[in-house]
Parts: structure tokens; C-alpha cells; sequence
């Protein structure tokens, strides 16, 4: 059994799912909802960002934003899939945890799953994977760009990226924290930046 407030945290992104519409979405839902509790979730030392954090939460109107709130001595900030394709200027900029992975905490063959914090300010560059992706704003917001659509995201936006499409966040003065999932090829090496013009005016 998981810890009540971790329970609680992984019920509230099984709900989030369940509106989705997609099939990867459904049985993400059902694996947050019956695998059974690792033994990893267990109390965490505090993460560098993590008063930040709590700051942006509690400003948020998604229901999902005090289930995190309530667990968050309990989420493995840190545990960033991708960290060795990353630049450190990069990885300074965010904080990520995964939930869900074939390597776990929980396990799962085809989906990558977990939380994202990106500073206030901040730019996320241009890049891309194999995986498809989903991402929803849980707190705060970003100017979005996924393809050709570039616009403000907030609490409760849902954003898809079929795989390989370009996509890239650029966040304004209260920061963003999202949920995140991977679908399909959920390789690591494929993650890529790309030539970004944007990035340099960053």
C-alpha cells in the first residue's frame, strides 16, 4: 500500500487521464490506480526547488495541485529520464520526477510518467522525441509551442506532441508545474534539442 497522500496524489492524475480520450491515457489510469506500491515512496529530502514549488501550487485552481501538495515529501524529485541529453544551464532551469517507466518506480513497458517544474522566467528549448506526449498545466503557466501552434497555457490546459513533433515552453514570472506522459517508443536516446532561435534570447 502506498502512502495515504501518495495514494491520493496518484488517484487525482488517474482522474486526469480518464478525460483524455486516448487509449495510452485509459491505461495509464488503470496502471496509477492497481500496480501494486513500490518501496520507494518513501519520504524525501526536500528538493532544491521545492519551496518554489509549494509557492506555485498553492496558487493553483486544478484539484490535482493539493494532491501533490499533500505528497510531495513523498515524490523522488530528480529522477529526470533524460538528464544525460541535457546541458546543465538546461537542467538548472527544472526539476522532474518519474512516477512511471519500464525501469519504474512503477513499472510499465510502454509509458513514461511524472511531474515537471520549470522556473519562473525561463526557456525551455526547442526539442523533440520518438515517444508521444501529453502534457498538462497543473499550476501556473508557459507561452506553448508545439509545431506551428505557439500560445499562453494554464491550469488544466492539456497539450498533445505526436512523436517527433518540435515543441518548447517558455515560462513567465510565477513558473510552471505540469504532469507528463510518454507513449509509445519511450526510448531516451532519441530526445534531442534542436537549432532554436529563440534560445538565444534567453
Amino acid at each position: 500500500m502506498y502512502p495515504p497522500a501518495f495514494d491520493a496524489l496518484l488517484a487525482a492524475l488517474a482522474d486526469i487521464y480518464r478525460t483524455e480520450g486516448r487509449e495510452a491515457a485509459d491505461r495509464t489510469a488503470q496502471a496509477l490506480t492497481t500496480t501494486p506500491a513500490p518501496e520507494s515512496f518513501l519520504p524525501q529530502p526536500p528538493c532544491e526547488l521545492d519551496a518554489m514549488m509549494r509557492a506555485l501550487l498553492v496558487t493553483s485552481p486544478h484539484p490535482a495541485a493539493d494532491a501533490i501538495l499533500a505528497a510531495q515529501e513523498f515524490i523522488p524529485w530528480g529522477t529526470n529520464p533524460v538528464a544525460d541529453r541535457m546541458s546543465e544551464a538546461a537542467a538548472a532551469i527544472c526539476a522532474v520526477t518519474t512516477l512511471m517507466s519500464p525501469e519504474g518506480p512503477i513499472p510499465a513497458p510502454d509509458l513514461r510518467l511524472g511531474l515537471f517544474y520549470q522556473r519562473p522566467d525561463s526557456y525551455y528549448a526547442l526539442h523533440n522525441h520518438d515517444a508521444d506526449e501529453t502534457y498538462v498545466i497543473l499550476a501556473g503557466e508557459a507561452l506553448w509551442t508545439a509545431g506551428d501552434d505557439t500560445r499562453i497555457r494554464r491550469p488544466g490546459d492539456m497539450i498533445h506532441h505526436p512523436s517527433l513533433m518540435p515543441h518548447a515552453f517558455r515560462t513567465g514570472p510565477e513558473g510552471l508545474l505540469a504532469l507528463w506522459r510518454w507513449s509509445g517508443d519511450v526510448n531516451t536516446h532519441s530526445y534531442a534539442f534542436l537549432d532554436d532561435p529563440q534560445a538565444i534570447a534567453v
